[in-house]
């Protein structure tokens, strides 16, 4: 038998698993499409129709590479937050970024701090570079910042992960609790806030960008209010240095010409990004209606998605769950105890969420065995 190179001792003790299996492979392993795709958080509003323009417009120009320092979609970034060029770096996504940050602040073996059931993809990078996640259950659905706090203290734990507006709960905190986290934790521990959902909930939700501190860093997408999921691209904001970290181990033809040229494009239009809110806010009001209507709970969301509480334990949520694919209706729900007796609907078209009030109470039916 041939021997195989060696992989390192970290990447050889991996599972080999995926944070999320993705509606296209549960298409291809069904054998048919599905007719509502609410599962995902995508925006199904799309980007603004200038943006699809701008992307017409040049789609030729995409033989020539990126621009590697990404320097017209930094400038308009900085000129949208009111920061400098130099406090911002972008990505492939949130999740390029949450990539590099494991490399930058986590050693093997060392703590990071997480709240149990949040983002699976920022454990997968803290496993990639070996280290050790510390999960602090979630409380009223929401996550627990001085359970954050306490497990930072206690583990001195170099980096911590919120997401505010939290997925997959959608709750969220507001701005003077976030400002009380931050001025409560060590200097030395980093602050991830994944604020992907940032345009969609409460203004008040937001703290003020601080950029003169050097121990936050706040992370916006372009896949969730602005529609544009499929181009992978985000960016973070923080202080001059740690931009400058970034940039000694990012891939800097990551992000696509035209990945650069919607985003540009994208913020310039703020109009229909409000419309896009405005909608959003109305999907959610239909979803919460929908499962009001067949007895269930939805909780408060400040996202793209609601979230909700199928009044029994994980196993029924699950089975509610695999009800609605075999009906055609991509959704998805939390896995960790407590979380797990929710399902999760992404706001969708009307069309899918027709379907999806139409299939709901045959899917609940089909759980309960009657």
């Amino acid at each position: 038998m041939r021997q195989r190179p060696p992989l390192t001792p970290i990447i050889s003790a991996l599972p080999s698993t995926v944070p999320f299996v993705g509606p296209e492979a549960q298409e291809r392993d069904r054998g048919r499409a599905f007719r509502a795709r609410i599962g995902a958080n995508e925006s199904s509003f799309g980007p603004s129709p200038r943006v699809v323009a701008r992307m017409a417009e040049t789609a030729g120009d995409m033989w020539m590479y990126c621009d590697p320092d990404n320097h017209d979609l930094k400038l308009t970034i900085a000129a949208h937050l009111g920061v400098g060029a130099e406090n911002v770096v972008v990505g492939e996504g949130i999740d390029g970024l949450l990539s590099l940050v494991a490399r930058m602040y986590v050693a093997p073996g060392d703590a990071v701090a997480t709240s149990l059931g949040a983002y699976p993809t920022f454990n997968f990078h803290i496993a990639g570079v070996g280290g050790r996640l510390v999960a602090v259950p979630y409380e009223n659905d929401r996550e627990s910042l001085d359970g954050l706090l306490a497990a930072v203290a206690r583990e001195n734990a170099p980096l911590v992960y919120l997401s505010n507006p939290d997925n997959p709960m959608g709750s969220w905190w507001e701005a003077a609790e976030l400002i009380r986290l931050i001025e409560a934790l060590p200097e030395t521990t980093m602050l991830v806030l994944d604020e992907a959902y940032g345009e969609l909930g409460p203004v008040s939700a937001l703290p003020p960008i601080d950029v003169a501190r050097p121990n936050v860093i706040r992370m916006r997408t372009f896949s969730k209010a602005y529609g544009l999921a499929g181009i992978r691209c985000g960016y973070a904001v923080a202080d001059a240095q740690a931009i400058r970290d970034f940039e000694k181990i990012r891939n800097h033809y990551g992000v696509s010409r035209m990945a650069q040229i919607a985003g540009v494009e994208a913020l310039a239009d703020q109009d229909y990004l409000q419309s896009v809110v405005t909608r959003v806010a109305s999907g959610r009001r239909r979803i919460a209606e929908i499962a009001e209507a067949n007895g269930l709970k939805p909780l408060p969301s400040a996202t793209n998605f609601v979230t909700l509480d199928c009044g029994g334990d994980g196993a029924f949520a699950l089975k509610v769950l695999k009800a609605l694919l075999s009906r055609d209706v991509f959704i998805r729900k939390p896995m960790v105890p407590v979380l797990d007796r929710c399902i999760r609907v992404s706001v969708g078209l009307d069309h899918e969420l027709d379907i999806f009030a139409e299939e709901l109470p045959g899917a609940l039916a089909a759980a309960r065995g009657s």
